[in-house]
Parts: structure tokens; sequence; C-alpha cells
């Protein structure tokens, strides 16, 4: 709802200017809604080891480097 508080604005001016505030409630919400996509390099996901990590125990030092 709008409440003009001053002056005597002319249908048209009243419509351009709800046109306006309308277009840009719809920008507003048109970009929140869209995912943003985060760069590969940035993937958190990078940084976790695709393979198991050795248990901790007496022997675990030896399996931490060997290839698999």
């Amino acid at each position: 709802m709008f409440k003009v508080l001053r002056g005597n604005p002319t249908p048209e001016e009243l419509a351009a200017a709800l046109a306006v505030v309308q277009a840009r409630a719809a920008a507003a919400s048109a970009a929140s809604v869209a995912p943003q996509e985060l760069d590969e390099w940035a993937d958190k996901g990078r940084n976790v080891p695709r393979r198991a990590l050795p248990q901790p125990g007496p022997k675990a030092w030896r399996s931490t480097y060997w290839p698999r």
C-alpha cells in the first residue's frame, strides 16, 4: 500500500513510481532465488581425503604414507 504524503501526483506519475518499485522488488527476489555457485578451487570438499586414514594404534605410523 502506498500513501502520497505531499503533492498531488498525476495517475501517470504514480503508475511510473509504482512500476519502478515493483521492478526493483522483482529483481531483488530473483537475485536471492538463484543459488550462488562456488568456484571449484573454493570447494571445501577438496581438502577431504578420498581414502580412509589409518586408525590410531601402535603400528598406524607404518601405513600412513603407503600408496593404495
